[in-house]
């Protein structure tokens, strides 16, 4: 009589640990240290790492919310001026306002005083230039006495200009000058700078025919 065959692990009796009893609930990979379980990974009581738990405030990880913008102050309003003036209109319940417009500094004044002022350097230079004995003294001189008379010159006349642009009278709309410091110095400079060139030029012809 022959015995049927035998696979591995078709004998409940000969492996009786190939079938182990269920473990109980708590047990095996997740059991606790002190529970006895031989393997497995016990529960950290450590809170959760940073990162992929719950934000701990604001911006710590990924739970933090967008920024908020900065906020800008809004710009500073001008204060209303008064109207200067109120013309009626014929016939109707409106009215023309004139208002008080600031006054500006006049440009003919600001180019007086820039022109006086480069004509008193130039002056400077035709002086010492004509202090040189030698003839080519005198020819430069006389080149940058042209260039003085012709800025000393044009600041009389454009201070000139600008003091009668101040002067003159101007109704609400239109706009007002102001500058007469500037003017009277630029018409001060303009004529000491020609004056001035012209004595450098006399004291370089005098040292050089000399």
């Amino acid at each position: 009589m022959t015995e049927p065959a035998r696979y591995p692990g078709s004998d409940p009796a000969a492996h009786p640990a190939a079938h182990p009893a269920p473990a109980p609930p708590g047990a095996g990979q997740w059991a606790r240290p002190d529970a006895g379980a031989p393997t497995g990974h016990a529960p950290s009581s450590a809170p959760a790492a940073a990162g992929w738990g719950p934000a701990a405030g604001p911006g710590a990880g990924w739970g933090a919310g967008p920024a908020a913008p900065p906020t800008v102050p809004p710009p500073p309003r001008e204060e209303a001026r008064p109207p200067k003036r109120v013309e009626a209109v014929a016939g109707t319940p409106f009215g023309v306002v004139h208002l008080d417009v600031p006054p500006v500094t006049s440009g003919l004044a600001v180019g007086s005083l820039v022109a006086g002022i480069v004509s008193i350097l130039v002056a400077l230079l035709v002086i010492c230039f004509g202090a040189v004995a030698a003839m080519g003294g005198a020819w430069a001189a006389g080149a940058f006495t042209v260039l003085g008379v012709l800025a000393g010159a044009g600041a009389v006349a454009a201070g000139l200009l600008g003091l009668r642009q101040i002067r003159r009278a101007a109704p609400p709309p239109a706009v007002r000058f102001t500058g007469r410091g500037l003017a009277v110095a630029g018409v001060s400079c303009g004529g000491a700078g020609l004056l001035l060139s012209l004595l450098g030029l006399g004291l370089a012809l005098l040292v050089a025919l000399a």
